[in-house]
């Protein structure tokens, strides 16, 4: 994987934490440059583990250890969505039924 240095600013005090001493390090701390851009949608985990030169269920697994989940529903948008999936089924049966 290519790697290029960036200049960025941070408040002197956070240099201590962000300065990489190994590669897991680096790991993480590129990981959580990339969350952003996955939580809003603008890459998806495969993409940010393609950047990273890692398996997306390395990434997966990285995020979790930080408690990040990979499924961001709330337990009504589940429900929600199971709900939804059984009247696409019935709708699809009632279908099938008729012809």
């Amino acid at each position: 994987m290519a790697m290029t240095d960036v200049k960025i600013q941070v408040p002197a005090d956070m240099v201590s934490y962000i300065s990489a001493s190994d590669e897991h390090s680096e790991l993480v701390r590129n990981a959580m440059l990339l969350y952003p851009y996955i939580k809003d949608l603008t890459i998806s985990h495969g993409k940010a583990a393609e950047i990273l030169g890692i398996r997306k269920s390395d990434l997966i697994d990285l995020y979790e250890q930080m408690g990040l989940p990979y499924l961001d529903q709330s337990i009504q948008e589940i429900e929600d969505e199971v709900q939804y999936w059984k009247q696409l089924k019935e709708t699809k049966e009632a279908k099938e039924a008729a012809v």
